[in-house]
């Protein structure tokens, strides 16, 4: 009958492994009583015998007594099992077991190698290194040998000196490396203007980086890298350039392109290559160097194997809404509004793109890979985060001398450990104490990179960068403007703000482009210092290139006049949260003309009447027209593309629907439904005259549904009813509006916001019971 059997707990098994370590402890002190008992034998025979002198005899007999004693550990680590010490509290017995077991790899080793050593066998040096020579005197012999001495060399050099060595040669000096007093950027923590919150979080991160040993003392990390995040031209390189100089210490600075190599493994040689060269930098100066990657996601993107990183992030229905080099709102490119995701978008699109090489372009350029070869850089990713996490190990060398003095010493038998509290083997090495700090910068989404990366540890800090706000901009102004010799009137805290307002999606560089650009226009009219007017020439030729004074036709002139201020009128009366800064009628590209806004507060979501007075604002064009002259341009096209796809978004997207009909308690439920029904019929007629949606989104499945398609009509019947009859109840304001137009062509800020409010604009009043509110299409 069969016996169950039953495993010992954990702690049977540690009792017993910890006996059984006990037993071995006897068993080898016994071992190395015997061998030096029996020493004298072999010291007789090689002093008295063999007549060896004093000395070799000695030493002779010291070798052979601590091999006997290693032979002996060999046989009875092969008939006996090794305790396992798992889970043992008794720390001189695990000291001993290392030290075992040190000296049993000693002698294993040893004995390899003399197995190799004595002749004999098929396996010994004698016969290996006969067979060899054999081998080769027979090839040398035959007729194959010229052809190799000519290819072998040939092919040699080739790969060297002709792919291998340029290939990294390009990679290598991309990684530039510089010393305190090297070079000065003339860039200060300071000068890094629109980001306050960035700056602070450095600054902190910075601090514990220069003089943070009461930090660590209290049990604090310093933190081992910077991630910077944002748009292109949000002063990531900046930044990062500020941290170098006033930190005072060597900084390494590389491209992440820099890491593509055409040729497998190279990539991760520039990865070995730079962290020698940070380490060599902080050995020199002090212990501390920063590393500085710029576009990180060229070698730190996810890894394919850990899957896509897709979620959902709800944004405003009207992101969707973006045409042409300045976020139009519409295809004309006479509609834009600054908004949070308006500059978000726009300083996205202006990320340059990489141009596809051609010709031998393809075969030599780095990352394109040589068919066969599988270059790319898909090491660098792993062997920069093994970098990262070895950058505070022991040096290789001090370990391997440790490592090989204490076996040594162990494998003799007679050096104990130990004597009391003074030991007697090399002391373990430490980690350096050379810091490399890493500060990564990035385009992309933090969750595009690989989460090995951007964890804790390796670029656990992360600093948002985001576009520059109004606020931002005329920090920015601060700085710029003060460089430069200017007008005192640019100096009034309300010529900086309206100027902070005027150039919504401006990055830092072309706020000082801007500058140095106005200057150059005072000097070549003559004059030392710039003023308003330049600045505005210049905003015109950075946003357009050198400004298209065309002549339009009287008539044209007028009504593309009438057009923006049909847009502006309806702005400054609907959008109560957004503000006016430009209206012109000069050629922008494809746009004969176009109305500008601001949202005077960030907005992070949109109410019903928000997205309503956006349509007012985009029709209010239209019905100008319509009210003026009774027909209407080809350039409401784009104005109605634009309404139309809005509305569809607000059902579809937002679940919006027409706003409630203001009738006083004057109409039942059936004159209701006629009222609505005339909307639709009026919103139809609208949305027939644009394009199909041909891209498969929501504003497609809303305009191919039969009811959202309808309350998507009487949304923009609703919203052009209004500005129908706005515009008509206001005539005389927007053709003041229109002639100041005519006679400056471009009019910004605070002068575009005083005529606006000299108009007496009011909002519409509608009477749906009367005939005259209805428009006719």
């Amino acid at each position: 009958m069969a016996t169950e059997r039953v495993e010992p707990g954990l702690l049977d098994r540690t009792s017993a492994s910890s006996e059984l370590g006990e037993d071995w402890r006897a068993l080898t002190r016994r071992a190395t009583a015997i061998a030096l008992i029996t020493s004298p034998a072999p010291f007789i025979w090689f002093y008295s015998v063999l007549g060896w002198s004093l000395g070799w005899s000695l030493a002779t007999t010291f070798l052979v007594v601590i091999a006997f004693r290693g032979a002996i550990d060999l046989a009875t680590r092969r008939l006996l099992p090794w305790p396992s010490l798992y889970g043992t509290d008794d720390d001189a017995l695990k000291e001993e077991d290392v030290i075992a077991r040190r000296r049993v790899s000693f002698w294993r080793a040893v004995l390899k190698l003399v197995r190799l050593l004595i002749p004999g066998g098929s396996s010994s040096w004698v016969g290996s290194t006969t067979a060899i020579y054999d081998s080769i005197h027979g090839f040398v012999r035959g007729q194959q040998l010229i052809g190799l001495f000519f290819s072998l060399p040939f092919f040699l050099l080739f790969n060297a000196f002709i792919f291998l060595g340029p290939m990294m040669l390009i990679g290598v000096t991309q990684m530039r490396g510089f010393e305190p007093g090297d070079a000065d950027w003339g860039v200060r923590l300071q000068d890094v203007r629109g980001q306050d919150e960035a700056k602070q979080e450095v600054s902190r991160v910075v601090t514990l980086w220069q003089s943070g040993e009461a930090f660590e003392a209290a049990g604090g990390k310093r933190e081992r890298g910077l991630l910077f995040l944002g748009q292109p031209g949000t002063g990531k390189t900046m930044l990062a350039k500020a941290i170098a100089t006033g930190f005072n210490c060597p900084f390494v600075l590389m491209p992440g392109s820099g890491f593509q190599q055409t040729f497998l493994g190279m990539d991760a040689v520039i990865v070995r290559w730079l962290a020698r060269k940070a380490k060599k930098l902080a050995r020199k100066w002090g212990g501390q160097c920063i590393v500085f990657i710029d576009e990180i996601d060229a070698v730190g993107m996810r890894r394919q194997a850990l899957g896509g990183a897709a979620s959902y992030t709800g944004g405003r229905i009207d992101d969707s809404l973006f045409y042409g080099p300045w976020g139009s709102l519409n295809p004309s490119g006479d509609m834009i509004l600054e908004t949070r995701a308006w500059r978000d978008q726009l300083f996205a699109q202006r990320e340059s793109k990489p141009v596809e090489p051609s010709g031998l372009a393809k075969i030599f350029g780095q990352g394109g890979a040589v068919p066969g070869m599988m270059g790319g850089g898909q090491l660098a990713l792993n062997q920069l985060l093994v970098v990262m996490d070895g950058i505070d190990n022991p040096p290789f060398f001090r370990r391997l001398f440790t490592n090989w003095t204490n076996t040594f010493l162990d494998a003799t038998y007679i050096i104990p450990a130990r004597i009391g509290r003074m030991s007697l083997r090399v002391p373990r090495p430490k980690p350096r104490k050379d810091q490399i700090y890493f500060i990564g910068a990035t385009n992309v989404p933090i969750n595009q990179l690989d989460p090995a990366l951007t964890r804790p540890g390796r670029m656990g800090r992360h600093v948002w960068l985001r576009t520059p706000t109004k606020h931002d901009r005329k920090d920015i102004f601060d700085l710029y403007i003060n460089k430069v010799d200017h007008e005192p009137e640019l100096d009034t805290e309300q010529k900086r703000d309206e100027l902070s307002r005027i150039t919504g999606g401006y990055s830092p560089a072309m706020i000082e482009q801007v500058c140095s650009m106005a200057l150059t226009y005072a000097h070549a009219d003559g004059r030392e210092r710039f003023d308003s007017a330049d600045i505005l020439e210049a905003m015109t030729t950075v946003e357009s290139g050198t400004a298209v004074n065309i002549e339009y036709p009287e008539e044209d002139t007028r009504a593309v006049a009438l057009h923006e201020s049909g847009h502006a009128a309806a702005s400054h009366v609907y959008m109560k949260g957004s503000e006016s800064t430009r209206i012109s009628i000069r050629m922008r590209g494809e746009s004969l003309g176009h109305h500008q806004a601001a949202e005077q507060v960030e907005r992070f979501s949109q109410w019903q009447s928000d997205q309503m007075a956006t349509l007012i604002w985009g029709l209010g064009a239209m019905a100008a027209e319509r009210v003026f002259y009774g027909q209407t341009t080809s350039g409401v096209g784009g104005d109605i593309q634009t309404v139309t796809r809005l509305a569809a978004l607000m059902v579809g997207a937002a679940g919006m629907g027409p706003e409630p009909l203001d009738l006083d308690g004057n109409m039942d439920a059936k004159e209701e439904d006629r009222v609505l029904r005339r909307l639709e019929d009026i919103g139809l007629k609208l949305m027939n005259r644009t394009g199909s949606i041909q891209d498969h989104d929501v504003a497609a499945s809303v305009l191919s549904d039969r009811d959202k398609r309808k309350l998507a009509a009487q949304i923009v019947g609703q919203a052009y009813l209004i500005a129908h009859n706005f515009v008509l109840q206001n005539r005389n304001g927007i053709e003041k509006i229109a002639d100041e137009v005519v006679a400056r062509r471009e009019i910004y800020g605070d002068e575009l916001v005083e005529l606006l409010q000299s108009a007496n604009l009011k909002p519409a009043k509608i009477d749906l019971l009367e005939e005259a509110s209805w428009p006719m299409l």
